[in-house]
């Protein structure tokens, strides 16, 4: 899969290094040197946002705002010369899905790169699933019912599928949470319960069960 990537990053040396790097990989890359020229961009959606923090107009966490306006699913990197623990975690608070403190090794990007999507764009290779009405085409990354596709966010997604893959099973919290978000997410996993009640709300014939204190069960489906 060809992946299309946009780095902002206001050094001119660092951004054409990690352009150059990005390109050998066959990706597709759009360099950017401060955030308002990025945010101008954000509508053509690319597969991945590196982001500095520390830009020469607006700083790294008002371009990640906007990001998540237009697809809260789109995956980000933050990149610093700042390593301070507050900075991680309110770029991780954000949506941030990983961060990367300079001084680093190019290829230490790409390989975090790589990882972030294929986790986000190819993690689902399996055959088709079904749970009562709901068919269930993972590669497609589609979910219907009656012949209609029920519109879910990818995180939503990704949640059914593992509340399919997993029935019977008492999944932690912490469990759905290093699935769906991935390792290094810092923050409640309190976001889990919301985005169980999405699910719920808009896949009412799938049924996951609250063990309280610790997760969710999702039950056999039964034909009424």
């Amino acid at each position: 899969m060809s992946y299309t990537v946009y780095l902002v990053e206001d050094e001119n040396h660092l951004n054409t290094v990690l352009t150059t790097y990005l390109k050998q990989e066959n990706w597709e890359v759009k360099s950017f040197h401060n955030g308002m020229d990025a945010i101008r961009s954000i509508h053509e959606q690319p597969h991945l946002w590196i982001l500095d923090i520390m830009l020469p107009d607006i700083d790294g966490y008002d371009v990640i705002k906007e990001i998540k306006k237009m697809n809260e699913d789109t995956p980000v990197i933050f990149i610093s010369a700042r390593d301070e623990d507050l900075d991680r975690i309110i770029g991780l608070e954000l949506g941030g899905d990983d961060y990367l403190a300079k001084p680093f090794l190019p290829k230490e990007l790409i390989i975090r790169a790589k990882k972030i999507m294929k986790r986000t764009y190819e993690k689902h290779e399996e055959p088709s699933l079904i749970y009562g009405p709901y068919i269930i085409k993972e590669r497609e990354r589609t979910i219907s019912e009656n012949n209609e596709v029920i519109q879910l966010t990818s995180k939503e997604f990704d949640l059914f599928v593992y509340l399919v893959k997993h029935v019977g099973s008492a999944l932690s919290r912490e469990q759905i949470l290093t699935y769906v978000w991935g390792d290094n997410y810092f923050g409640s996993d309190r976001v889990v319960d919301d985005l169980v009640r999405r699910v719920r709300k808009k896949c009412p014939k799938l049924h996951v069960e609250t063990i309280y204190g610790y997760g969710y069960r999702t039950v056999k489906y039964l034909e009424k």
